[in-house]
């Protein structure tokens, strides 16, 4: 029998743990990171023209995304940020992101855009969704900061297979652990993208 208590105490941990290690990492380190982070992606996700694309602003020392984001920009593909549901705020929306998008910070101090319904994409329409996560094992199961909104969002997808967005998760090579405990609902990833590898399933 599976030892529930045991597994959210060792999960408990390694958000502890690992969400240090990436918050000690100096500027110099994020700064290389986020210009490695375009060299990599560029080289091992294939997009189509004008491409749909959901992401995130950094956050907690997550692996900084702004680059990329610029560099997306850059060859006309569409960003889309999440936010939270108004009407369900367990789950998220994706909101197209621009450079003269207004934004707000929402109840965890993050910042997302306003609330513009003509601009939401619905998930099944992204052509890859670039998740943020704390830690990640050789399995390509990820763990969030604890809250579950990408599980929930995602949960029809992986339920009914859908066959679009590719699921990338973003991470520092610091953040893979051997292995990760987890549980039914979680969504694993189908690739993990790091300045310097690529790991896919």
């Amino acid at each position: 029998m599976k030892n529930t208590n045991s597994d959210s105490e060792k999960r408990q941990q390694i958000r502890r743990e690992i969400r240090e290690k990436r918050n000690n990492l100096s500027m110099e380190v994020q700064k290389t990171a986020s210009e490695r982070l375009i060299i990599s992606f560029l080289q091992h996700v294939p997009l189509p023209q004008n491409a749909r694309i959901g992401c995130y602003l950094s956050n907690d020392g997550e692996l900084n995304t702004s680059l990329l984001i610029q560099e997306l920009w850059s060859k006309n593909h569409a960003i889309y940020l999440p936010i939270i549901h108004p009407f369900n705020s367990t789950n998220l929306l994706f909101q197209k992101y621009e450079k003269t998008s207004p934004m707000k910070a929402n109840r965890y101090g993050i910042l997302e855009p306003k609330l513009n319904c003509s601009e939401v994409c619905p998930v099944s329409q992204l052509d890859i969704l670039l998740l943020p996560l704390v830690a990640f094992d050789s399995m390509g199961n990820r763990m969030g900061m604890g809250g579950g909104y990408y599980d929930r969002t995602l949960s029809s997808y992986y339920r009914d297979k859908w066959p679009v967005p590719k699921l990338i998760g973003l991470a520092h090579d610091c953040q893979k652990v051997e292995r990760l405990p987890t549980e039914a609902w979680d969504v694993p990833l189908q690739a993990i993208l790091t300045p310097t590898t690529f790991y896919h399933w």
